[in-house]
């Protein structure tokens, strides 16, 4: 299993990575410029957030490392990686409803609320999951 030794990173392809859940303690990377936007990342064995222009975007609980991340106007898509399962929530549109697919696996349709969160667990194994969001 791989982790983002620099906290976060922009990809060669567009995409971004960031996180360490091989940290013991809370390590941030701030101030990250990608494509207009202002990244931060906060994470260690307990956690990974990030925000993007002081907007909630990821979280996961415990921390894991998350790879080629893409956020586009349907939702978003990664790879997700850790030492064991993971509760993820992202931040998208508000009161929208959105398939989650987690390895190819529907997960089922879900909905945001008011604050545009979405929640939902993930089985981690010895290989990245790949996740989708979309509307």
């Amino acid at each position: 299993m791989a982790v983002v030794e620099q906290l976060l990173r922009a990809e060669a392809d567009g995409t971004i990575s960031f996180g360490n859940y091989d940290l013991p303690e809370k390590k941030k990377l701030d101030n990250f410029e990608h494509e207009g936007n202002i990244l931060k990342v906060k994470t260690f064995k307990d956690i990974t957030k990030l925000e993007q222009n002081e907007m909630f975007l990821y979280e996961s609980v415990p921390g894991t490392t998350v790879t080629h991340f893409k956020e586009n106007d349907n939702g978003v898509s990664f790879e997700v990686e850790g030492p064991g399962d993971a509760q993820i929530t992202v931040g998208l549109e508000e009161n929208t409803d959105y398939h989650v697919l987690v390895d190819g696996k529907n997960i089922g349709p879900m909905q945001t609320g008011v604050g545009g969160k979405l929640s939902f667990s993930v089985t981690l194994g010895t290989a990245p999951s790949k996740v989708e969001i979309h509307k």
